[in-house]
């Protein structure tokens, strides 16, 4: 739609013309007749592009022999045809393009011959020379399609630049997509005047979202952390006369849960949640209360998470309107679930099962989002993200975790880009853990001190590297092993309360 500039016409001179010279197009494969001569490997990976990026295309294949793939393709798409018989050239007559895929490098230029003979454009697979197209590698978000060319040079290259734009266009362009085609809809006026409104509508496309100043935000995490390292020391000073001399004699829980705290915030990173439920079973497991568990987990994501947050801000990680939208919510989530939990301590022996059925629940969760890893997303979107936020703040301080697996898993299913759905539920969590810690301390009178510190320098010592690793490491065997070793620790902290009731 952008009309080209007078002063460019002069640049359109046959001596400048260099590089890749091919012209892309976008064919209507439901309107035109493809001809597949080769039912092989490279007959299949040609059939399963066409029918991949155009499911209507009316194709057929032609072969002496095919793979029992292309017989499943067959089946699945009703306007493909197979024709099991050797190639002559007027398999050709009734074609629109043509795509010789054989094993045969005669039966190719035979093909190709015929096909000129009849003034078809033709791809001959792993021919850069004998072909009039190529059949690039695509990247498809909704209604946007990328064509990607090296002019035949590097199929490779052209297939990992695929995975980096996959990657990198987040979901949202087909919800802009659909936003223009309306708004072009609505414009009155002549074509000049419609190409000028369109231009200065999407020139934000062109130039770069500023994100808040480094500073600002820096200082509004770093700030917020002192108001409450402030607040919290003082009510440590006033209530707890062994803080005093804590230092003179550290508890060896400190180093289990310091090295502890350490590992779970690696897996966090690398997975994007369970750091929460893998703490809060540890801490179970090691004779914590389940409201000093839940404290001591939330105590260490301040931290961790700030820096975690800040890392995933300066790499441009952070949806901030999908951030505004969970903020509140879970913030009152957290502080009502808190403030329940705090309320119950007294009754840890009975709230502490609870807790467990709870990690024993989401161990399940994290092993079936194991299994379903690589399965494709869901294109609906979640719609009610307050909801989602309260929900998981709520269940998040009730159960000493969950926020990631609840709330990041559920955005991700639901169609959110990963990187910017977790680099915002990591900086949210922030504030959610601050909120939370602080009607902790302000309910609980007692509390594990040791293994509180020991969690916040080893989750804070971890969060710098678990945030650069996020993107680097298969999360699948990790998520498989926490899964393990929740739902066996869970069990066997029921069994041992039903054993004791029994």
């Amino acid at each position: 739609m952008t009309l080209l500039p007078k002063n460019k016409i002069t640049d359109l001179q046959p001596e400048k013309a260099q590089g890749n010279q091919l012209f892309p197009v976008f064919l209507k494969l439901d309107n035109l007749h493809t001809v597949l001569v080769g039912g092989g490997n490279v007959g299949l990976e040609k059939l399963t592009a066409l029918l991949q990026n155009s499911p209507a295309a009316a194709v057929t294949v032609i072969s002496k022999t095919f793979l029992p793939e292309i017989h499943v393709l067959a089946a699945d798409f009703l306007q493909l045809n197979i024709i099991q018989k050797p190639f002559v050239d007027t398999d050709l007559d009734g074609a629109d393009i043509v795509i010789a895929a054989t094993n045969d490098s005669e039966l190719n230029s035979y093909i190709r011959q015929s096909a000129h003979d009849r003034k078809l454009l033709i791809n001959v697979a792993d021919k850069p020379d004998l072909c009039d197209f190529y059949l690039g590698s695509i990247v498809q978000k909704g209604d946007l399609k990328i064509g990607i060319s090296t002019n035949g040079k590097s199929p490779t290259i052209a297939k990992r630049l695929k995975e980096v734009l996959n990657e990198a266009l987040p979901a949202e362009l087909d919800i802009s997509l659909q936003q223009m085609s309306d708004i072009r809809n609505k414009l009155s006026g002549d074509f000049t005047h419609k190409v000028k409104e369109l231009n200065r509508v999407t020139a934000v496309l062109v130039g770069r979202q500023k994100p808040p100043s480094n500073k600002k935000l820096m200082l509004l995490v770093w700030g917020t952390f002192i108001v409450f390292l402030g607040i919290t020391l003082t009510a440590l000073w006033l209530k707890e006369p062994v803080f005093r001399t804590y230092v003179e004699g550290i508890n060896p829980f400190f180093y289990y849960f310091l090295v502890a705290g350490f590992v779970f915030a690696l897996i966090d990173g690398a997975i994007g949640m369970s750091y929460g439920v893998t703490s809060t079973t540890f801490s179970l497991s090691m004779g914590i209360p389940p409201a000093s568990a839940s404290m001591g987990v939330h105590l260490s994501e301040i931290l961790s998470n700030g820096i975690a947050g800040w890392m995933h801000y300066r790499m441009g990680n952070v949806n901030w309107k999908l951030f505004k939208l969970l903020l509140i919510p879970g913030i009152i989530g957290a502080v009502t679930g808190a403030y329940l939990l705090s309320s119950l301590e007294h009754y840890s022996q009975y709230t502490k099962p609870v807790v467990s059925l709870y990690t024993l629940i989401l161990g399940s969760v994290i092993l079936l989002k194991a299994i379903n890893l690589n399965r494709k997303r869901t294109s609906a979107k979640i719609k009610n993200i307050p909801l989602l936020g309260l929900g998981g703040g709520f269940i998040d301080a009730v159960g000493g975790g969950g926020w990631g697996s609840i709330v990041l898993s559920t955005l991700i299913a639901g169609g959110r880009h990963p990187r910017f759905s977790l680099g915002t539920v990591k900086l949210s969590r922030f504030f959610i853990a601050l909120m939370s810690s602080l009607t902790f301390i302000t309910m609980l009178n007692g509390a594990h001190w040791e293994s509180v510190a020991g969690l916040i320098i080893g989750s804070a010592l971890a969060s710098p590297v678990a945030a650069r690793i996020s993107n680097k490491i298969s999360a699948k065997a990790i998520m498989f092993s926490v899964a393990v070793i929740v739902i066996i620790i869970s069990l066997r902290s029921i069994a041992n309360f039903i054993i004791k009731v029994i």
